[in-house]
């Protein structure tokens, strides 16, 4: 991580009034998607600010991500299922059980360059009566369908993001206020899972910055034209220039092993 990138720029309100916003994603045509997950809908938005709704129902939708082919990845809470899409009122199934059993609630996912999507699925759109997964995993399914379950030990597993070369894969898990790294192995799978920060405490790592954003911030998504960040707050979708956003940036090659 470049120091660079957290450098103070200008916080634009994008649009507000919603209810419980997640899942920015960039599109390479120039437009924003992000759900509203109580409104069951999935808004898209230029940066000129002109609205409309893409997908509604949405089932819910939590964690947006693009494959590399153009698939619109969604986790959806309502369904506890991914689904995939090429057109907003052409959702499928992904993925919705494994060994049988439904899934919890899909928070967040990632498509890694190969094709194979990850994602977490802790029990926040469930009642713990109607959880029939025996852990909070998270999965890996491969392009050809395959799923496995790479790590079972998460107690509430949240966001997850790749580095930019692909070989760590870092999780977040919300209960435990800290983040995880894992080493991404040939074959897809993860090991060697070690703290890389902890968020409830002080860190050894190298401050990088704070910036402030008008809400309290729910998640972000980084694209590369414009350079930015898009950050989904509770009620409001904001776009912070050159890397604004409340959160706090730790320089991992600082960190104790």
């Amino acid at each position: 991580m470049q120091k660079t990138d957290l450098q103070q720029g200008d916080v634009t309100r994008l649009a507000t009034g919603f209810q419980f916003v997640e899942g920015p994603v960039w599109h390479p045509d120039g437009h924003w998607l992000f759900s509203d997950i109580p409104a069951n809908r999935i808004h898209k938005i230029s940066p000129n600010g002109a609205l409309e709704t893409y997908r509604e129902p949405s089932g819910n939708s939590n964690g947006l991500t693009f494959a590399p082919d153009g698939r619109l990845v969604a986790c959806e809470h309502g369904k506890r299922r991914v689904s995939q899409s090429t057109a907003p009122d052409a959702a499928e199934v992904l993925v919705e059980s494994f060994k049988g059993k439904r899934l919890n609630s899909p928070n967040d996912v990632v498509v890694h360059s190969s094709g194979a999507t990850y994602f977490t699925d802790p029990p926040y759109g469930i009642q713990p009566d109607e959880q029939e997964q025996p852990c909070n995993g998270v999965y890996r399914v491969a392009p050809d369908g395959a799923m496995a379950l790479l790590v079972d030990d998460f107690e509430r597993p949240n966001g997850l993001g790749f580095s930019p070369d692909e070989k760590t894969l870092y999780i977040d898990d919300s209960h435990h206020q800290h983040i995880r790294a894992f080493d991404v192995t040939a074959d897809g799978t993860l090991e060697n899972g070690r703290l890389f920060c902890d968020l409830a405490s002080d860190s050894n790592g190298e401050f990088l910055g704070l910036i402030e954003a008008p809400e309290v911030p729910a998640n972000c998504a980084r694209h590369l034209h414009p350079h930015a960040i898009s950050d989904g707050a509770n009620v409001g979708l904001y776009r912070a220039d050159e890397g604004a956003g409340r959160r706090r940036a730790l320089d991992q090659s600082r960190l104790d092993p």
